[in-house]
């Protein structure tokens, strides 16, 4: 495999996310090998880990939006559908 396949952090988090979802899958099924499911739970930490730097990325850069555009510095939370 080339370094970009394995670099994840140039990977869209949907890409990420959609991995997850195919190792939880795996992993549930319960038919790999013990050294099998050992790489696939780890192939799904690393994920994981990759992702909430993403996501705490995306809110650091949320908050200083929200803290340039107001008088007083302040952290909204996010609201899904407001």
């Amino acid at each position: 495999m080339s370094d970009s396949v394995n670099d994840k952090s140039t990977w869209p988090l949907e890409l990420i996310l959609q991995k997850l979802d195919e190792i939880v899958k795996k992993l549930e099924q319960g038919q790999q090998p013990l050294e099998d499911s050992l790489r696939l739970f780890e192939q799904g930490v690393s994920l994981t880990r990759e992702g909430q730097r993403r996501i705490d990325e995306a809110e650091k850069r949320i908050e200083v939006l929200l803290n340039s555009n107001a008088s007083q510095p302040q952290i909204v939370p996010f609201s899904p559908g407001s």
